[in-house]
């Protein structure tokens, strides 16, 4: 009995001294990594068109060319209904011009563009940007949608 003990323990001993049996790896698994960047690809392409969206409008159609833009603008959208929003944040026109001013970065030479539905009346629309000239902004720009062929 004792010698199965000092056999047992003798021979776990020959296995410390006679060096390691599994050498550290070095090698980085890459599959968790490439796993949760691909989940994180589909989770942006999911949402990159959701974040671009803004207020949903039926906007008219032109032939006019798109512009280049270098930097997110301030868009002010006129709903069918008349309601006016301030990037997606509904607004009263009494509240425009404040909270313009609060975010604009360079003033009155920001850029603005107006995204008015094609069944509001021109006169409300003509109503925003009568707000915004009075107040100094002369960069106001009206946003459509370009023709389908």
């Amino acid at each position: 009995m004792a010698m199965g003990i000092a056999g047992a323990s003798g021979s776990s001993g020959r296995r410390r001294r006679g060096g390691r049996k599994h050498k550290p790896m070095a090698d980085i698994n890459m599959t968790p990594f490439i796993d949760v960047m691909l989940v994180l690809l589909i989770i942006f392409m999911v949402a990159a068109p959701l974040l671009t969206m803004g207020v949903p409008l039926d906007l008219p159609q032109t032939g006019a060319q798109s512009l280049n833009l270098e930097k997110q603008p301030l868009v002010v959208s006129i709903k069918a209904d008349g309601k006016v929003f301030l990037m997606e944040t509904e607004i009263t026109l009494e509240e425009l011009v404040p909270k313009l001013q609060a975010v604009s970065k360079t003033g009155p030479d920001e850029r603005i563009y107006i995204r008015g539905d094609k069944s509001i009346a021109y006169g409300r629309v003509a109503e925003v940007m009568a707000v915004l000239t009075t107040a100094g902004y002369r960069k106001v720009a009206l946003v459509n949608e370009p023709l389908q062929q």
